[in-house]
């Protein structure tokens, strides 16, 4: 039986008690008609995670008894920046829970030239604040006792003039000639995805001057979340914890 799990924004010791998120405890009574005695396990994200209980359940209310706990470690070795342009609608949504799902470690939602959306201050600190209850489900969903970052929504070329880095640095160009990419990375990566409409050309200049090599996933055009997507299963099939020798 594969076991809830919760994550809990509060120090989590065993033999104490803790009263669960609201979100979570109104999903765990009312959809999951939880019961006292139930088993979950819970966790806050330091890479430990712990079995617990229903202590009791109060109409929306719901506290949880703590157990032991044990570094439970299911991070990938190589470690992902996702450098992803913010789509329209509700595509950001799935590409930070598949992210996350495959083991991202830190994704940078970024504005370009054509990007279709466009957020004053008050509209990124809502998303960033969104697309974080987002990782936490995914973490909840998929077993991860870290939470990937994911940082505020910022223009292209801020990011690309402030950041250094001493990762590997690619960026998906449908446009070039060449299939493929490096034959070899180290333990990190950063990847940068397009917009809807793709990179504009001086934007692909300032990659370049950022030390970004331009990689191409096979001959088609892909949407920008079934790129992300696919991007990041290259990388973990090619160099992370999905190739076919890792135990």
């Amino acid at each position: 039986m594969r076991l809830t799990r919760v994550y809990v924004n509060a120090p989590l010791t065993a033999g104490t008690v803790v009263e669960l998120p609201a979100e979570t405890a109104a999903h765990l009574a009312k959809v999951l008609r939880a019961r006292s005695g139930d088993p979950l396990i819970l966790f806050r994200g330091d890479g430990r995670e712990y079995v617990g209980a229903i202590e009791s359940v109060r109409g929306s209310r719901v506290t949880a008894s703590v157990g032991n706990g044990a570094d439970v470690d299911r991070e990938s070795p190589f470690a992902i920046t996702l450098v992803q342009c913010v789509p329209r609608g509700d595509r950001m949504d799935f590409i930070v829970q598949k992210a996350t799902e495959l083991g991202v470690a830190r994704i940078v939602p970024v504005l370009s030239q054509r990007s279709v959306v466009r957020l004053d201050e008050s509209q990124k600190e809502s998303k960033v604040a969104h697309w974080r209850a987002v990782v936490l489900n995914a973490c909840e969903q998929c077993g991860r006792n870290r939470l990937p970052v994911i940082e505020a929504p910022a223009p292209l070329i801020n990011y690309l003039g402030s950041s250094a880095s001493t990762a590997a640095r690619l960026v998906l160009e449908p446009a070039d000639e060449s299939v493929g990419g490096p034959p070899s990375l180290d333990a990190a990566v950063e990847i940068a995805i397009g917009p809807e409409g793709g990179f504009a050309d001086d934007e692909l200049d300032a990659f370049r001057l950022a030390g970004f090599m331009r990689v191409k996933l096979g001959p088609r055009i892909l949407r920008t979340e079934t790129a992300a997507i696919a991007a990041l299963t290259w990388l973990q099939t090619r160099f992370g914890d999905m190739r076919a020798n890792q135990v």
